[in-house]
């Protein structure tokens, strides 16, 4: 793949999960507004609209947590860090960000293996590293959600088909979803912790080809007291 090629995937990859965010928020604040609305202008109400806004709000936390690292906007302390002179200042970080994907390599593992009985997919083995696939781990595909409508038939016989069938004497037998599964919105479980494995690699990438210095390039508080000391100069 070229340089031009590389450049076009990653950008696409990174409008779509700023559009998906952005989307997150305006659906958020829509539903919120017309459910308020609804209830105090014509005391009726939606009865799915609160559970839906709180998977978005998890969504949106989970999804915001590696765009957060995508765009270098998480804090951090490095007030030690700064005392060093470059190269053990280097070498600092990059340990820093191996342990930063370690974790984020355990959260892949327990996301994955939280997610995939909702789906009828075997969940990896070992507590803390995966050792192996376990095949006999009982699926939760049948679980549905407390409130939230499936909002067309197409998608429901999909899902039935896929995640709430089962085989009995030879024959195929398929139960049906009465709301939304599980399943569906807990799927940003091992979405987001993919994601964030993705930019800790990114991160450190920075950092070993000596792009930065450190895993921390936001300094908001900082940024704030010049922006205050710039703006009293003018005054």
């Amino acid at each position: 793949m070229t340089p031009h090629a590389r450049r076009r995937a990653r950008g696409f990859v990174d409008e779509i999960e700023e559009t998906l965010i952005a989307t997150l928020l305006g659906l958020m604040t829509l539903l919120t507004f017309a459910n308020v609305v609804l209830r105090y202008g014509f005391n009726a109400t939606l009865i799915w609209s609160l559970e839906v806004t709180l998977v978005m709000f998890a969504w949106l936390v989970l999804l915001g947590i590696s765009w957060g690292f995508k765009v270098r906007s998480h804090l951090g302390v490095d007030a030690l860090t700064n005392m060093l002179p470059p190269r053990p200042r280097r070498v600092v970080a990059l340990f820093a960000g191996a342990l930063c994907i370690a974790y984020a390599l355990l959260f892949l593992k327990g996301a994955w293996d939280y997610w995939a009985p909702f789906a009828d997919l075997p969940k990896t083995t070992g507590r803390w590293f995966p050792t192996g696939i376990d095949w006999d781990a009982r699926r939760y595909g049948f679980t549905e959600t407390g409130d939230i409508p499936i909002p067309f038939d197409g998608l429901r016989n999909w899902l039935e088909q896929t995640f709430n069938s089962f085989v009995e004497d030879g024959e195929k037998q398929v139960d049906s979803y009465s709301k939304m599964p599980v399943l569906v919105p807990y799927i940003v479980l091992p979405l987001s912790a993919l994601l964030l494995v993705f930019r800790m690699f990114q991160a450190v990438g920075r950092v070993w080809t000596g792009a930065e210095e450190s895993l921390i390039v936001s300094h908001e508080a900082e940024d704030a007291v010049e922006n205050a000391a710039a703006l009293n100069e003018k005054a």
